[in-house]
């Protein structure tokens, strides 16, 4: 019985998760806090109404003194401005195979509902290129992340959280999408954490993905109230020989090019997070400067402990105002521990004509089973039969307990599929379909036919059993990287996992033919038609031979001699 009210409680929350205008309640944020520093336009218009009150109080006081018996006259109240917010994280986690892990976290979070109708004229933190969009289309929810690289789940062995979302199957990132996503920050690029977000650096790394996430949260536990907020994430990882030229050492010069001086003045909260749960005693990795302030969080069902630099106080910059951290490995020998949940996609097969994807998903968990809901959306160019579609866990049929299917239209829509299948504990489940290659106009074809057409990524949700309690009380002040998801329960977290994207050979003709042919054409042409046409309008002249040497000498000695020319 409680394994099928979890199934039905999983699929009614993923289904609303991959929908675009999400109609559940909004998740609740931490308490708000008004940000500490405001910016002059804000400064000179509450001036000016201060000092319009401060005129009008002598005539007001007056008019009470003469009217005290009249009638009260009722002075309309302004209402006061929406409050806003903005914070800004980093979080730095070594890893086991000497590669370094960095997770940015902004969030800008505003008191108002644009859902309401009512329109807002004065943007101060939230950016008014995104408040107009979602006040005019009444956008709900919006989620965008362009990532490139390949996610080595054995290797570094961190949470699959910041990967959640993603929109095409490839996307180059590049400055062309830093640079406006910077241009969203209320600090831009000139102060705070992010002045260490250089495009050569990060764009010179195993792995970088951003994201832009915009929703709606409750301001307290009841969400009588809701405020929208924009979340935008950056993670990278840093290879130990590329970027650290093998050795493992890093520092936030080595990693990015520059220091942190200084905490970006809009933010209320300015904190750099660095992950020391598998080194307590320091025998992994030094790190340096020290701090004393320490923070434990659980992040996906894992108790975390983070040494804190708070960059709203001068004393973590010291003497020099410049914060650059340093951490030197140790030793290389650690526990790795595996995720819980992770999975893999491939294609099978032999020939352009047939083949097969195959999904494969992990259940690392030593006793516990739990239901994952399969998210599949393949191109109408990959005829699916759906008749050869097995899952089998432990070289078993594992029958899925819920199949929708929605087949595709040539050209207008692709194929759908989504099951929800219960994976047994430490056992390998494996999805297989069978598919047929169509053949595409040759309009249809990309610059580059012989390079393959990308397949978008399988999307995985799932209420993964949790090791420690989670904390259900969403309206608590925690860290941004540990309150993206609200937590329903105790025993369990939500995980949304995006499998790599395939890349698939169609059946492709020899585009060099028709250059082929253009090629002998012309050259039939050239030969043929050209030569016609030149007999044709040629016109002949007969010619006399021009005489020889001899005879030219003989015809002057005859006319120096009077004699007539032979």
């Amino acid at each position: 019985m409680a394994a099928a009210r979890c199934c039905l409680v999983l699929l009614l929350l993923c289904r609303c998760s991959v929908s675009v205008l999400g109609t559940g309640p909004p998740a609740a944020p931490g308490p708000d806090r008004q940000a500490a520093a405001v910016d002059s336009g804000h400064l000179t218009a509450e001036t000016a109404e201060e000092k319009r009150r401060e005129e009008a109080s002598p005539d007001d006081a007056g008019t009470d003194q003469q009217d005290a018996s009249g009638p009260e006259t009722p002075v309309p109240l302004s209402s006061p401005e929406p409050k806003d917010d903005f914070q800004e994280e980093l979080v730095i986690r070594p890893l086991h195979s000497g590669d370094i892990y960095a997770s940015f976290q902004f969030r800008t979070l505003w008191e108002t509902d644009f859902t309401r109708g009512d329109k807002e004229s004065h943007y101060r933190l939230f950016p008014k290129s995104l408040g107009q969009v979602i006040s005019k289309f009444s956008v709900r929810e919006l989620h965008i992340s362009f990532t490139q690289g390949h996610w080595r789940t054995m290797q570094w062995v961190t949470d699959h959280r910041f990967l959640r979302y993603a929109t095409l199957p490839r996307e180059i990132v590049c400055t062309e999408n830093l640079t406006p996503w910077k241009k969203l920050l209320p600090c831009g690029s000139k102060a705070g954490l992010a002045v260490l977000l250089k495009s050569e650096k990060l764009f010179h790394s195993s792995f970088h993905s951003q994201a832009v996430h915009i929703r709606p949260v409750c301001q307290d536990w009841q969400c009588k109230t809701t405020s929208w907020e924009l979340r935008q994430a950056l993670n990278v990882v840093f290879d130990l020989h590329t970027s650290g030229q093998g050795k493992r050492e890093w520092t936030l010069f080595k990693m990015f090019s520059r220091t942190v001086t200084e905490a970006c003045p809009l933010a209320s909260s300015s904190k750099i997070y660095v992950d020391i749960t598998d080194n307590p005693q320091g025998e992994q990795f030094e790190l340096s400067p020290a701090s004393h302030l320490l923070s434990q969080a659980v992040v996906l069902g894992d108790r975390r402990t983070f040494s804190v630099y708070d960059l709203t106080q001068q004393v973590t910059f010291g003497t020099v105002r410049s914060l650059n951290l340093l951490i030197r490995w140790k030793s290389s020998e650690g526990d790795m521990l595996r995720p819980l949940l992770h999975a893999e996609r491939y294609v099978a097969g032999y020939g352009l004509q047939t083949g097969e994807i195959h999904t494969v998903m992990y259940n690392n968990h030593p006793y516990r089973s739990f239901p994952v809901l399969l998210l599949d959306s393949v191109p109408w160019y990959l005829r699916l039969y759906i008749h050869t579609l097995t899952v089998t866990s432990k070289g078993k049929d594992n029958k899925p307990s819920y199949i929708h299917y929605q087949p595709s239209k040539d050209r207008v829509r692709p194929h759908l599929l989504e099951m929800l299948v219960q994976l047994p504990p430490n056992s390998v489940t494996e999805v297989k379909v069978q598919f047929e290659r169509a053949l595409l106009k040759w309009t249809e074809y990309t610059p580059d036919p012989n390079h393959g057409f990308y397949v978008g990524s399988s999307v995985i949700s799932s209420l993964v059993p949790s090791i420690v309690a989670m904390d259900t009380n969403s309206t608590l002040d925690r860290p941004l990287f540990s309150s993206f998801f609200p937590c329903k329960e105790e025993s369990s977290y939500f995980v949304r996992i995006y499998t790599e994207p395939l890349l698939v050979n169609l059946p492709t003709p020899d585009f060099s033919m028709p250059y082929n042919v253009i090629c002998l054409t012309c050259t039939v042409v050239a030969v043929g038609y050209g030569s016609l046409y030149n007999l044709l309008t040629r016109s002949f002249q007969i010619e006399e031979p021009s005489p020889g040497l001899a005879k030219r000498i003989a015809n002057i000695i005859r006319k120096m001699r009077g004699v007539p020319p032979l």
